[in-house]
């Protein structure tokens, strides 16, 4: 991480002029880690370092995290003429500098991450990165060995190229009258249109439910209700930032 000089930081803070910092350092009333620092030329990790002045901590006006649990019927964009977004949901600072990071389809549940970070962004979006994805979905028809083997192997989706392996898992089957459906956990790196739905149709089956069950080091809990959202922790930044 870049360092940079304690004044100068405190000053883009809003703390005061670069002249009004200086004077609270050399006063030592700035605080690095819990010492005073008497020398405005000190260099800090704005993002790592606790910094407080005058007794009040001094927080870095940084890019913004949020997860989101997406509910179906919402579509995931910033705005839409004719449905509601998944920016519809949040009421937070600088709101219009945010965005979704991927997308999931309208009638697709689960983990979202809304975010101002564009590299990061990026990163977690490229299939070079390999960051997994991974899905609960009920599907139709009961899925076999093959379909595993095909899933690992890679697809056929009618693009360009096929898709790259994918973990598939079959967690239960439900028998309901004459119909069979697979409840199955699957992991996929990219994010290519509709892609789950459209590798099970290339076995021969269809997605009834789909839920994103989490991105790389961020999971939905239990406690994260629909249509909720919530601020991501400074070790949950530190470890998807490390993923990629």
């Amino acid at each position: 991480m870049k360092e940079e000089r304690l004044d100068k930081f405190l000053a883009n803070q809003g703390i005061g002029t670069r002249s009004e910092v200086k004077k609270y350092i050399r006063q030592g009333e700035v605080f690095v880690n819990g010492a005073a620092v008497k020398t405005p030329e000190h260099k800090i990790d704005p993002q790592a370092d606790e910094v407080s002045c005058r007794g009040a901590r001094v927080i870095k006006n940084g890019p913004a995290y949020y997860l989101f649990y997406k509910p179906a019927g919402c579509v995931t964009a910033t705005e839409d003429d004719y449905s509601r977004t998944v920016m519809d949901y949040l009421d937070v600072p600088k709101k219009e500098d945010l965005f979704p990071v991927g997308r999931l389809d309208k009638d697709t549940e689960g983990l979202l991450l809304i975010t101002d970070d564009g590299a990061l962004a990026h990163k977690l979006l490229s299939p070079k990165k390999h960051v997994d994805k991974t899905y609960f979905a009920l599907v139709s028809g009961e899925v076999t060995g093959e379909d595993i083997e095909a899933f690992a192997s890679g697809l056929d989706i009618q693009d360009e190229k096929e898709t790259m392996p994918a973990k598939l898992k079959v967690l239960g089957i439900q028998r309901r009258e004459e119909c069979v459906y697979s409840e199955v956990e699957v992991t996929i790196q990219e994010g290519r249109y509709h892609q789950v739905k459209r590798m099970f149709e290339a076995v021969g089956k269809k997605v009834t439910y789909l839920k994103r069950l989490s991105m790389g080091t961020l999971t939905l809990t239990l406690e994260l209700e629909k249509g909720c959202y919530r601020p991501l922790t400074d070790e949950e930044i530190k470890e998807l930032r490390a993923c990629i």
